[in-house]
């Protein structure tokens, strides 16, 4: 699989999944509250902070409608309004970089238009998140491949053709970038997770690919390992209850630490690697397995037969794999019953 690289630090060497904590605009509006969401996406051990930049007059066209998911308590506002209220200045995206990076963890970010792809350069973030329903943007997608860093790209509501559409764009382009499986529906009811399209993607596009998560299950990252993913990102919020477009489809902190446990325990259990003996299953394999051993007594000369023999353990003799190359084959010197065969102990002539 084609490797994606994220400077400072590898996250893929170091821990095997990425963990990005979505804060996106569960803040509020306010620069304050998203610096208690770093922190606390901190307590939980992720690898990464993201947070989102735009500004509403750039993304909206007049005509512009809010999903239902969006309207909240307030189903009369206009789409202007409700994203004007979670705008953030650069200032404040600056100071929230900055916490991000003091805790140790990678700062992230999706822009939204092209302007915003500058101040996400500004920012000198390591790589950009394309969210869902930019991936046929083919202007934000050439801008952002422009950075000159990693893209991890959202696949929520695309259908095949659409994805591998824009990867022949990116490949064009010579850009590093990741996939993300992902359902948009807020939130993603269990049984429409389809996580089985993590390893389709994977084998299909030959690159690394993760699931941006919006169900409300604490064990979908885990499922998600389990099924292949590299990377994860899941919204954190203060509230799952407050009045916002994102908050019931996040996790609050006490859930999002238990779904990180999970993805580690995940991680550790998928393991690397090709398939072999295992150092813990050495002890098992000696013991348990079964070597060739006389049923009875054999004489010098005598040409071996099925029923000249049976298999027991432990696994320290001929294993019982080789007794299609037993059978025919005749003793050297005579072997009494129960002595486990040696090759030492047949003749090369059959």
């Amino acid at each position: 699989m084609t490797g994606i690289k994220i400077r400072e630090p590898e996250f893929f060497q170091r821990r095997g999944t990425m963990i990005i904590a979505e804060i996106g605009v569960n803040h509020d509006g306010s620069v304050d509250r998203a610096l208690e969401l770093v922190r606390a996406a901190a307590d939980c051990g992720v690898d990464a902070v993201k947070t989102q930049v735009f500004r509403a007059n750039r993304l909206l066209h007049a005509s512009s409608a809010l999903a239902e998911y969006q309207k909240g308590s307030n189903p009369d506002q206009s789409p202007m309004e409700m994203l004007r209220r979670y705008e953030l200045d650069e200032a404040g995206l600056r100071r929230i970089v900055a916490e991000i990076k003091r805790l140790g963890m990678m700062p992230l970010a999706t822009p939204f238009s092209v302007g915003d792809v500058e101040v996400i350069e500004s920012l000198s973030l390591p790589a950009i998140k394309i969210a869902s329903p930019d991936v046929v943007n083919w202007p934000l997608l050439e801008r952002s491949a422009r950075a000159g860093v990693p893209l991890l790209v959202s696949t929520g509501a695309a259908n095949l053709n659409e994805i591998t559409s824009s990867i022949a764009w990116l490949r064009g382009w010579g850009a590093q970038f990741a996939l993300l499986h992902c359902i948009s529906g807020y939130p993603t009811p269990a049984a429409d997770a389809n996580l089985c399209w993590i390893m389709e993607l994977s084998r299909r596009f030959n690159v690394p690919v993760g699931f941006s998560d919006h169900t409300t299950e604490t064990i979908s990252g885990a499922l998600a390992v389990a099924s292949g993913a590299v990377i994860l990102e899941k919204h954190l919020t203060h509230d799952r209850a407050a009045d916002g477009p994102d908050h019931a489809a996040s996790l609050d902190p006490e859930g999002f630490a238990e779904y990180v446990r999970l993805v580690r325990l995940a991680g550790r259990m998928r393991g690397t690697g090709a398939r072999r003996v295992l150092e813990i299953e050495r002890e098992v394999r000696q013991v348990s397995r079964q070597s060739i051993v006389a049923l009875r007594d054999l004489p010098a000369g005598h040409r071996i037969g099925p029923l000249d023999l049976q298999v027991q353990r432990p696994g320290t003799g001929i294993p019982a794999s080789a007794w299609p190359a037993i059978i025919g084959r005749r003793t050297s010197h005579a072997i009494r019953a129960g002595e486990m065969l040696s090759w030492q102990a047949l003749s090369d002539a059959a």
